[in-house]
């Protein structure tokens, strides 16, 4: 039993010592450091020597947040898409897999197919703009 553990003795040295640098890294400047006290003018946001225009924590639109789960939704796609490429490659030029190649390139397809409905069924939504459309200015 003895010697079926100590092939995870180096494993577990490495887990204390990351563990110890991790405590030092963090807690050591907080015990060693001096205490700095600020006032309210000091902590506010700098501004190329100005007085801050805005407050610093401004909300986003809701259109940020929909790109930004749009392109992470696309984003998977892609990562799907270069593993599908990589087998695909032995798999169309391997004569002993029974076709499924050509298999692997329909299923391919029908998948960029159908992402490629959402693409455009949210681009005619207009999540894609960032910009509200302004009126056309009257016309003398």
């Amino acid at each position: 039993m003895s010697g079926e553990l100590e092939q995870f003795a180096p494993i577990g040295l490495m887990v204390i010592v990351a563990v110890a640098f991790v405590s030092a890294v963090v807690f050591l400047p907080s015990l060693l450091a001096k205490k700095r006290s600020f006032g309210r003018l000091k902590d506010t946001a700098y501004e190329c020597g100005l007085p801050a225009d805005t407050q610093t924590h401004t909300r986003f639109s809701v259109k940020f947040y929909l790109v930004a789960m749009l392109f992470i939704l696309f984003d998977i796609e892609v990562v799907f898409m270069v593993g599908w490429a990589t087998v695909f490659r032995e798999m169309i030029q391997s004569p002993a897999d029974g076709g499924i190649g050509w298999l692997m390139l329909g299923s391919g397809l029908l998948f960029i197919a159908i992402l490629e409905v959402g693409h455009f069924y949210i681009w005619k939504k207009g999540a894609l703009n960032w910009a509200p459309s302004r009126p056309a200015p009257p016309s003398e």
